[in-house]
């Protein structure tokens, strides 16, 4: 076997573990090259910048735990929606076979573990004649015969340098991370979900104070019908006030559109034709509960995405362990058995055959190949890296936009809800006061516009509210944790071997 010079391998941990195979008789376990995989380090805050004093620090297996974050809404019904998600959301199905193809894929590299043996027969219908010239005469002489040939042939790469275990830890680690991207795309379509579920509340809501304003526009408009009756207006009161139960009705109407889109959003996330589901009209419940935050350090663990590019770093760790044995000699096994004989089964000590050898094939010249398909490997090694260290500080980013938004949106809510009230006192003032003669109808209509805007304002903040509330969840892992992650030992195990079916 020729091996290559130490000074050719790439590094000296390379060189030293060439070494040690040679000495220990070609340990396995010594001979898997390439660095093994640790963790790098990521950028890690102490504490979220944006949360304040009030905000909750809970433990990993707290309140979030395990999956069913959307408890926390305590709404049976977008319970029921969101549990559905797991079960016939298409976009998760396709994240769950992905993750079946990557296991299967494992399962192929582990293949490369054992030796092929394949098997064949050959029937050869074979015919000699001759003929001799003796004398004045010819002898003729011809023989016919069959030869009959079961054979079982076996090819055995021996993974001496590691090449096929770094393979398979590659494809486990590859595994992991399609079960992290299984996890995330559950995530996102939850998430989208609950979003689209509080986007269609708040235009029943908004329905809702709309038909209620219509209500006190019309109350509006007996006044100055009553008014112009006993000649105290004109009767331009009487068609701007018309005028404003038709804008506000039409209004109403309007806020249709918006609420089809979302419950037809909501059918297709629970895997559903938008003919099949129709939600009954319910108002936004007033404020959205407070999410409970755990320290920056367990995002590591609590977030699939952030789980996903940590494990990628293991798969493409493994894959320079790869490109470091292709340096190194293939050394294969073949072997034959097999049986010849005039019998169609000439199964017998005398009709034996074997054959049995050994070889190793080493590149020796690739123009830099091999050295260019391990710095690409490093590469794309220090790539990931990179990329993992950006998706930690992207999470870090999303718990503080979220964290902001809630505390600044509940303050502006807080104001809103202050404008709503001194706007209802001036419509009432100022509907006495028309009432009386003392100010023009237009006062009474701008004053109650501006009521209906404020209302509009207050409950677009209490929409935005929940919805930031469904993102801070989200960017929590909502409750997801890297130990639900499926085994890498497990994984990477050798499997029972079964025949085909």
């Amino acid at each position: 076997m020729s091996l290559p010079s130490l000074h050719s391998l790439p590094r000296t941990g390379a060189r030293l573990r060439a070494i040690v195979c040679i000495i220990a008789g070609v340990s396995l376990n010594a001979c898997t090259m390439g660095p093994d995989y640790v963790r790098p380090a990521a950028p890690i805050t102490p504490k979220f910048k944006e949360a304040k004093k009030g905000w909750k620090i809970v433990d990993p297996r707290d309140a979030l735990d395990r999956g069913e974050w959307w408890s926390v809404y305590r709404d049976p019904r977008l319970s029921s929606l969101l549990g559905q998600v797991e079960i016939s959301n298409q976009t998760v199905k396709e994240a769950l076979e992905s993750y079946h193809n990557a296991v299967a894929l494992i399962r192929e590299a582990q293949a490369n573990y054992f030796p092929t043996v394949t098997n064949s027969y050959s029937a050869t219908y074979q015919h000699e004649g001759s003929a001799n010239l003796t004398g004045s005469a010819i002898a003729a002489r011809s023989e016919t015969f069959t030869t009959y040939n079961p054979v079982a042939n076996m090819t055995w790469d021996i993974d001496v340098w590691g090449r096929i275990r770094r393979q398979v830890e590659s494809q486990a680690a590859a595994a992991q991370v399609s079960a992290a991207d299984l996890q995330n795309a559950k995530l996102s379509e939850q998430a989208a979900l609950a979003t689209a579920y509080f986007d269609l509340r708040a235009a029943d809501s908004l329905k809702a104070l709309l038909d209620r304003t219509i209500v006190a526009y019309k109350k509006t408009l007996t006044i100055t019908q009553n008014q112009y009756k006993v000649g105290v207006v004109s009767k331009a009161d009487v068609i701007t006030a018309e005028t404003q139960v038709l804008q506000t009705e039409a209004q109403a109407i309007n806020v249709g559109v918006e609420r089809a889109q979302y419950e037809h959003s909501i059918a297709v996330l629970i895997g559903r034709p938008p003919a099949d589901l129709s939600l009954g009209p319910a108002e936004l419940a007033k404020y959205p509960p407070r999410i409970p935050i755990t320290v920056p350090s367990q995002l590591l663990e609590r977030r699939p995405d952030i789980a996903a590019a940590e494990r990628q770093l293991q798969q493409e760790n493994a894959l320079i362990g790869v490109a470091v044995a292709n340096f190194y000699p293939d050394i294969n096994l073949t072997g034959a058995f097999g049986f010849a004989g005039t019998t169609p089964l000439p199964v017998s000590a005398a009709a034996e055959a074997w054959s049995i050898a050994g070889s190793a094939t080493q590149t020796i010249f690739d123009g830099g190949l091999l050295a260019a398909d391990l710095a690409a490997a490093r590469a794309t090694y220090a790539q990931n890296v990179a990329g993992y260290r950006q998706t930690v500080l992207t999470a870090f980013e999303q718990v503080e936009d979220e964290l902001a938004a809630l505390r600044i949106l509940a303050k502006e809510a807080a104001k809103e809800a202050q404008a709503v009230d001194a706007a209802k006192q001036a419509v009432q003032i100022y509907l006495n006061q028309y009432q009386a003669g003392t100010v023009s109808f237009t006062t009474v209509v701008t004053a109650e516009a501006t009521q209906l805007v404020d209302e509009e304002n207050l409950l677009t903040t209490r929409q935005n509210l929940f919805i930031a509330s469904v993102a801070l969840i989200e960017a929590l892992g909502g409750g997801w944790d890297a130990s639900l992650l499926p085994s890498f030992d497990r994984l990477s195990k050798v499997p029972t071997l079964t025949p085909p079916l």
